[in-house]
């Protein structure tokens, strides 16, 4: 995997916040606790992606049907439960 060396800038907070990590053995260094950030927001924005694509197909689904939980709730029970 190739790499690219970057320079970032913090807060004296943020630094902080950074070496208490890696002194509490939970990353290498300060570069491997930022590729970790950096992974976790790629995570989140898929998620965040894929959450407003099930809106999106939910509002286009049609309209709405009327529910009722405790029917529902009672289907479950008997399904699962109750076997």
């Amino acid at each position: 995997m190739a790499v690219v060396r970057k320079t970032i800038t913090v807060t004296v907070m943020q630094d902080e916040w950074i070496k208490s990590q890696v002194e509490a053995g939970r990353f290498a260094n300060d570069s491997e606790y930022i590729r970790k950030l950096v992974l976790f927001d790629l995570e989140q924005q898929k998620k965040l992606e894929a959450l407003r694509a099930a809106i999106i197909e939910g509002e286009n689904s049609g309209e709405p049907q009327p529910f009722d939980f405790a029917e529902f709730k009672e289907e479950m029970r008997q399904k699962y439960i109750d076997v």
